[in-house]
């Protein structure tokens, strides 16, 4: 990033000290030395006085060197004593004027070039603060960064993982190279294309792609680029940008973190003459009033659309939304190769298995976890990242930083063996779980004193009322394998419960998953805020609905507790030997676990 410098006074003080300072230097070096009017007269008598000028206080003269050739003289003044200098002089056959040698080019040096360094020096302070800050005289002109054909190497080979979004902006490619295509029909592109989806799934990188793909200029910036301190501002850029985007058309417009910018009118602001208010009624006019046959295009991307004015939404000027959403399996693997491509691995890497690992992350978590992989490598010395370096990673992002340096008193110690392994049993004993990968102690990020790691088999979109019911099960493993050991419970299941709770409310009052309350929808829709106005909306339901809602939650609670604490009282023998076993390596592989699981039989009832 470009480091911002601000003009300062200090900078004219130090100009000025620099000026004087070499004024003073230039004079000391051409400055013609003074004598004594008794020395001029010995000097004169002694014949080595070659010519003078004089006037009427001073005299000025060329005298003799002493030590040099014949031709050698340096200058020299004195102040005028005598004023029957001239007889003497004559009496000495001394050549003398009535004039003073011209100090013109001297005095030009000597204050000329100090000038001339300081407008230099203000010039590109100047100009620094010109490029930086603009200035005051272009504080109604955008920002945005404008990138030409040759300068955007990104293509659709960079995008992966969003196939479909890639196919809706095929039709704008198409546009902007040959728009007589859709023209001779009487078809319109879209004025507006917006890119929604969360953050880090691509949507910047895809809108430079469509523009790399169509060999168009890009302008692009920031909806929080448009507004600043000054009324009036924001609206200026707007109509500016437009003007520039009309002159370099066909073109696109990018338009980042449309949420800014594009937030609902009469939302948050204190009357109707505010800034933001004000660029965004210009981008509405201005979307109205090109035309689309110019061959200007409209991106912006946002992640937050539920907040965005129902005026920009609608259907002549936003009218295209494009979902780049959370990638698949397949997305995953095809951005994984992307990234690979950066690093040296080694050759039988399994990059379906690190897709696997990996449910839920988007492009920039991939992108960040192949770097991680590659520091790991570096730091081990090696000269290819490999598969280890690589779960590492995953478990890095997904868990935190290992703190082994973190002393936890052997009690705690145990304790949190127990617990991790109590989740990991009830997991591997119950139909339809993730699979367990990895069960460790070592502490992790803020608070995480231990964790397993499930990674599913593949990606789920549905899950039925057993499979969310096994779910809070395993969740309460760790503190049902508490109980069932030391006869106590600790702190340590505070996340577990509040996870536990959550699936059995959403099981509750929206998936209608409870015979006694019904098939009924009692969750808050969720709605703009521009709608609610702030404001909470009251319960959908009575008190007695609400009493039976808190019921039948710690009804499910509970009896899921029961049922893990079943399961590992049946399986006490593995749970011991899980939690030493864990105790003395700190890590343990989720296949250890299930050997040892196979090999102690399970108790009867």
């Amino acid at each position: 990033m470009k480091k911002q410098h601000q003009f300062s006074l200090w900078y004219v003080l130090i100009g000025v000290w620099v000026v004087l300072i070499i004024q003073s230097y230039i004079a000391s070096m051409l400055a013609i030395p003074t004598i004594p009017y008794s020395q001029f007269l010995k000097l004169l008598k002694a014949g080595k006085v070659v010519e003078v000028a004089i006037t009427a206080n001073q005299i000025q003269g060329k005298m003799k060197a002493e030590g040099g050739g014949p031709g050698d003289v340096k200058q020299f003044k004195t102040i005028r004593v005598d004023p029957e200098l001239s007889e003497v002089l004559d009496q000495y056959q001394v050549v003398f004027k009535g004039e003073i040698e011209s100090t013109f080019f001297r005095d030009l040096l000597s204050w000329v070039l100090p000038l001339v360094l300081f407008v230099g020096i203000w010039y590109f302070l100047m100009k620094r603060m010109g490029t930086q800050q603009a200035g005051f005289m272009t504080l109604g002109k955008n920002k945005a960064k404008i990138y030409m054909e040759n300068e955007l190497n990104v293509t659709f080979e960079d995008v992966a993982g969003v196939d479909e979004a890639k196919q809706e902006l095929v039709e704008v490619i198409e546009f902007l190279k040959t728009p007589a295509k859709f023209t001779e029909l009487g078809g319109k592109i879209p004025k507006g294309i917006l890119l929604v989806g969360p953050p880090g799934t691509g949507k910047t990188l895809l809108a430079k792609a469509v523009a790399g793909e169509s060999g168009v200029p890009f302008f692009s910036l920031s909806g929080s680029e448009f507004v600043e301190m000054f009324v009036g501002l924001g609206a200026a850029r707007v109509r500016d940008l437009f003007v520039q985007a009309k002159e370099k058309a066909p073109c696109i417009i990018f338009i980042d973190e449309l949420d800014a910018l594009g937030k609902a009118r009469g939302f948050g602001t204190m009357g109707g003459h505010d800034e933001r208010e004000q660029t965004l009624n210009q981008l509405l006019v201005e979307m109205d009033g090109f035309d689309p046959k110019a061959g200007v295009i409209l991106m912006a991307a946002t992640n937050r659309p539920e907040i965005l004015d129902p005026a920009l939404l609608r259907p002549g000027r936003f009218d295209r939304h494009v979902l780049v959403d959370r990638p698949d399996k397949l997305g995953r693997i095809e951005i994984l190769k992307v990234h690979l491509k950066k690093i040296k691995t080694v050759p039988d890497l399994d990059v379906e298995k690190l897709a696997n690992m990996t449910p839920g992350m988007v492009g920039a978590d991939l992108a960040n976890l192949i770097n991680e992989a590659a520091l790991l490598a570096v730091r081990r010395n090696k000269k290819e990242v490999g598969m280890l370096e690589f779960e590492e990673a995953v478990e890095r992002i997904v868990a935190g930083l290992e703190k082994k340096n973190r002393l936890i008193n052997p009690r705690e110690r145990e304790i949190v063996a127990y617990h991790e392994i109590g989740h990991a049993l009830v997991a591997l004993s119950l139909p339809g779980t993730d699979p367990v990968h990895k069960i460790s102690i070592i502490p992790r990020g803020i608070s995480a004193l231990g964790y397993t790691m499930q990674v599913p088999t593949e990606d789920r979109f549905l899950m039925k009322k057993t499979e969310l019911l096994n779910k809070i099960a395993t969740l309460l493993g760790g503190r049902a394998a508490e109980e069932l050991i030391f006869g106590d419970v600790s702190t340590g299941a505070h996340n577990d419960l509040a996870r536990a709770t959550d699936i059995a409310r959403s099981m509750i009052k929206e998936y209608g998953m409870s015979s006694r309350v019904g098939q009924v929808y009692l969750a808050r829709e969720q709605r703009p805020l521009y709608l609610n106005m702030g404001q909470r909306e009251p319960g959908d339901y009575s008190e007695t609905t609400a009493q039976l809602i808190d019921s039948e939650i710690k009804d499910t609670l509970d009896r899921e507790y029961e049922r893990a604490s079943k399961i590992l009282s049946d399986r006490k023998n593995a749970l011991i030997q899980g939690a030493n076993l864990l105790l003395q390596k700190e890590k343990v592989e989720g296949a250890e676990l299930k050997a040892l699981l196979q090999e102690q039989p399970q108790r009867a009832s």
